[in-house]
């Protein structure tokens, strides 16, 4: 490997870190150094990498692989052992001077690592763990630190790992086991599985250990994530929707990350020649949230597919599965429970939430529903209000579906 100076390294492996999408991230303890030790807190206590602070304030991760050399050879990935692209590696030392240098700067919040295999999945996780362990002991760092965790790594590393970060993350990588097989041949499901079973059981163990005891360590206090790859195989958003719902029951996620799969140069012939549309991973998105928010079942979720397993592009998940169930509308907002005032198109948690609080005082009308949501036509057709009673609901008749988009003609037809 050619010697490059830390600002080339910094270039080739920021980019390669991009395709993790995995790094956004909320809900750890809260850690300051305002008594004068240590350096840097997570007291916004907000998201982190492509959110934003309740002040407007854009907060951000250093997000980087450690290295993007690999000793796999995943047909989907750009970094694959035979993929032809510029390598490059950070040692410790400078990753740890990056983040320092980054924050005191105030580029940054906190850490996201990632990395290439390299030498063997051992080797590579005590590289990761020695980077956070250099931040937390030597330097007292209290920013955020988020570490993707190499499965087949031995669980010791991994759950050295979690002593030193907020969250880990393990990537299932693809929606099957049939899929990962056929695209990634030296990964497996059970381990995948079994490290994350192992990370699961230890976050419920400190967290236990932490209401006994107030000196019990911290560990992983921000949960695991992991992250699908979308269409690089032939999994339906049906089967994505079910895997989804079986991580978070088995093993208690923070986040299920969608990625849509990007050609990438010298692919495999494998892999599809385009990538999906970046929509169906926004309704993916969409229709994880109905089970996390909405109290939508997994399988209610998959009933808004099409017959053949896909989302709608065209609308939402919550929209088609309404005109699906047409018989659970119209939704009476003066009576109806709290679960099926979710179910109606247009209506978010909090407007639901100010619907039940209101009605409390007094019935509710049209207008004010109007004034409690964003958008009174998408949610009119849906229900009923004291001065109000949609006609029935058809394809065409009072329904907020989108118009068709426009084509471009040809030239010479």
């Amino acid at each position: 490997m050619a010697q490059l100076d830390t600002r080339a390294k910094l270039e080739i492996l920021a980019d390669a870190a991009k395709y993790d999408a995995s790094c956004a991230s909320s809900g750890s303890v809260k850690r300051t150094s305002r008594d004068g030790k240590g350096l840097g807190s997570t007291d916004s206590g907000m998201g982190i990498c492509h959110a934003y602070a309740p002040d407007g304030r854009c907060i951000s991760l250093l997000k980087i692989l450690l290295t993007n050399s690999c000793i796999f050879d995943c047909h989907y990935c750009i970094n694959r052992k035979s993929s032809n692209v510029r390598r490059a590696r950070f040692t410790i030392e400078e990753v740890v001077r990056l983040t320092l240098s980054f924050y005191r700067r105030n580029y940054i919040e906190g850490l996201f690592l990632s990395s290439g295999i390299i030498g063997s999945p051992n080797y590579t996780m005590e590289q990761i763990v020695e980077v956070a362990r250099h931040l937390r002991e030597v330097h007292e760092f209290r920013g955020y630190i988020h570490l993707k965790t190499i499965p087949d790594a031995d669980p010791e590393l991994i759950h050295q790992a979690g002593m030193y970060a907020d969250r880990i993350s393990i990537n299932v990588e693809l929606p099957t086991a049939s899929g990962l097989k056929r695209l990634a041949p030296e990964k497996s499901q059970d381990r995948i599985e079994g490290a994350m079973a192992g990370m699961s059981d230890a976050i419920l163990d400190t967290a236990d250990a932490k209401k006994r005891y107030k000196s019990a360590p911290r560990f992983a206090p921000a949960g695991q994530s992991t992250q699908m790859i979308v269409g690089a195989d032939a999994a339906t958003d049906r089967d994505i929707v079910s895997r989804a719902a079986g991580l978070y029951d088995s093993f208690g996620l923070k986040r299920v990350y969608y990625s849509a799969f990007s050609p990438i140069p010298d692919a495999s012939a494998v892999l599809p020649l385009q990538r999906p549309p970046l929509m169906r991973e926004h309704r993916l998105y969409q229709s994880d949230w109905l089970m996390r928010f909405y109290a939508f079942k997994p399988a209610e979720v998959a009933d808004a597919a099409d017959e053949n397993g896909m989302m709608r592009l065209d609308i939402d998940p919550k929209l088609a599965w309404a005109l699906k169930f047409r018989g659970s509308f119209p939704v009476d907002v003066n009576t109806a429970p709290r679960e099926m005032l979710l179910r109606v198109p247009g209506l978010g948690t909090r407007a639901v939430d100010k619907i039940v609080a209101a009605r409390r005082g007094r019935r509710l009308t049209l207008a004010d529903i109007g004034r409690l949501t964003v958008s009174l036509a998408k949610v009119r057709p849906f229900l009923v209000a004291s001065d109000w009673r949609p006609v029935a609901l058809s394809d065409k008749a009072d329904l907020p579906l989108p118009k068709p988009a426009a084509k471009q003609m040809e030239l010479f037809g």
